[in-house]
């Protein structure tokens, strides 16, 4: 199986320099991966060494924790679209969901969707916080609000991408929306499990290693 193509080449770490996102890029190009996934501050000097590469710009709001104001996410998001970002993982207000305010949750996405003029918006649900039916029940509340896909984890929290987390997503998405796993993948093995799941989209940092398997 060739992975690079499922691959968002990931570097999100706040201590990241403008040396490392040029090498993130470099990298990406080299292995056409899908896209580099980054923090907003970043998304000019990323979609300028990307422009004609096949490489796109995944730009993440919110992040790491999603408790921001959706005020603050769709200015995010609108930023990044005119900095040239082609997809926008944001991330879940997961107190509120937790609380049981779906109906914040879902004006809150709903907001990015439509800041984001048409490019993907990815929604990170945090799965290492949420029971089963949590988990498919954000699934149902990103698709209502017009999610592209649903994703994992954020990579920041007590726990990353796991198998058992993906079926359950698949299970309840079926075809309405994309998945994409991310946080703690490091093998071959454990990216191509993933997939087998149902994941559509990979989110990496160790991308080379595991192509190089």
């Amino acid at each position: 199986m060739k992975l690079n193509g499922y691959i968002d080449h990931t570097l999100l770490k706040q201590n990241a320099t403008e040396a490392d996102l040029r090498r993130l890029c470099a990298e990406a190009k080299e292995y056409q991966f899908k896209t580099v996934s980054i923090n907003s501050c970043w998304t000019v000097l990323c979609s300028d060494l990307l422009a004609g590469s096949g490489v796109g710009v995944t730009t993440c709001i919110g992040f790491p924790l999603g408790a921001c104001s959706t005020a603050a996410k769709v200015a995010e998001a609108s930023q990044a679209v005119k900095d040239g970002a082609a997809e926008i993982d944001m991330v879940l207000n997961v107190g509120h969901f937790i609380a049981g305010d779906t109906d914040y949750c879902k004006k809150d996405i709903a907001a990015v969707v439509e800041a984001a003029q048409g490019h993907p918006v990815k929604v990170i649900l945090e799965c290492c916080l949420l029971g089963d039916e949590q988990i498919a029940s954000a699934c149902e509340c990103a698709i209502e609000a017009g999610a592209s896909f649903v994703k994992t984890s954020t990579g920041f929290s007590t726990g990353g991408a796991t198998v058992h987390d993906v079926e359950i997503m698949k299970r309840t998405v079926g075809d309405r929306c994309k998945i994409k796993a991310s946080g703690g993948i490091h093998t071959r093995e454990e990216a191509e499990a993933l997939i087998a799941a149902g994941a559509d989209r990979l989110g990496c940092s160790a991308s080379i290693a595991i192509c190089s398997e």
